[in-house]
């Protein structure tokens, strides 16, 4: 008999569906923070602005630089019929892996017009099925990305992108380009947040994991250990790996922010629990069940059922107390998914 939290299916819940945060709040910091107490199971319903209660000074901070991109490109087909370009990972200044639609009339050799400026050239099929395309401009590429494309907004919003997405979408520390999609959790912090914890001794640390469609990929299968991440790339500079260790031969806690910060630093710690710089490609998939080696305590947003990432969550705090909390969460009107409220396991 299969243990509980070892299927995919046991991470299946009915999420009704005005839970799922069309747009941010008007503050940052005003979403709500549901506490989780992993040693008792206690819960707290809090405003995210209390967090800063929440960290010791002398404990660090992880948070993850990568800014999003502009990477959805709608354009049309030689006959005029509209066609979209998602920019996954790019492979050089122009070429990149992307996914295409519709995918069907999209071969190798057709070409998207963005603009009279961009246009996108599909140069063949990878063994994922996603497409290697090239982009035509007389531009810099990643000018043209910026001036041309649009927001990648996840498909359960139901909505274009708006320019109050261009900011609200970025973390307010994000600061290079490359992911297609916002590392969340980080979305809630305010300087005035951030600030507040450096006043207590709290120490940051930066990493890097350039977010791709990959995170979000939907289990096709019930047996986790079939599913295959596709591969993000990472970084933790010197910096961030002497901060990291020092905090940890002091006897203080590593906080991370997000489940992308977690899959770099679980990505990144030696053996022996200590950091270096490093950079690579990761495709680290954790599921219960999971030895933690770098990570004390994680914010995270609310994910969607049956994902890798409420999987992490579970691998960290419990299969049981991790469905118990998204139930309560549920019950109590939690904003869910991306623009939505956060949840802070302790």
């Amino acid at each position: 008999m299969p243990s509980p939290g070892s299927r995919v299916s046991d991470y299946d819940f009915a999420l009704p569906p005005q839970l799922i945060a069309q747009s941010p709040m008007a503050r940052r910091d005003e979403s709500r923070l549901l506490v989780v107490h992993r040693a008792s199971g206690r819960l707290e319903h809090r405003t995210f602005r209390d967090i800063v209660g929440y960290i010791p000074g002398g404990d660090a901070l992880v948070v993850n630089t990568t800014k999003v991109i502009r990477a959805r490109l709608l354009g049309t087909r030689d006959s005029g019929a509209p066609a979209e370009v998602l920019l996954l990972r790019a492979h050089d200044a122009h070429t990149y892996e992307a996914m295409v639609h519709p995918g069907a009339k999209l071969k190798p050799g057709r070409v998207v017009t963005v603009s009279p400026e961009l246009a996108v050239e599909i140069l063949e099929p990878t063994a994922r099925g996603t497409r290697l395309v090239r982009l035509r401009t007389t531009l810099d590429p990643a000018d043209a990305i910026e001036r041309f494309g649009h927001i990648p907004l996840p498909p359960y919003m139901e909505r274009a992108d708006t320019t109050t997405d261009a900011e609200r979408y970025q973390t307010v520390y994000a600061n290079e380009a490359g992911s297609v999609a916002a590392p969340t959790a980080g979305l809630h912090f305010t300087p005035a947040v951030l600030d507040a914890l450096a006043d207590k001794g709290v120490r940051r640390a930066e990493v890097l994991l350039h977010v791709g469609a990959g995170t979000f990929k939907p289990i096709s299968v019930d047996d986790p250990a079939e599913h295959v991440m596709h591969e993000e790339w990472y970084r933790v500079r010197d910096e961030a790996a002497a901060t990291l260790n020092a905090v940890t031969d002091a006897g203080h806690g590593i906080w991370a922010v997000g489940t992308t910060s977690m899959r770099t630093l679980e990505s990144a710690v030696g053996a022996d629990g200590r950091f270096s710089a490093t950079e690579g490609d990761t495709d680290l998939f954790i599921r219960p069940p999971y030895t933690f080696r770098a990570v004390d305590h994680l914010l995270t947003n609310f994910h969607l059922p049956k994902s890798t990432l409420v999987m992490l969550v579970a691998a960290f705090a419990g299969y049981e107390l991790t469905m118990h909390a998204y139930h309560e969460a549920i019950r109590e009107e939690y904003r869910f998914f991306s623009y939505g409220d956060a949840m802070l396991l302790v």
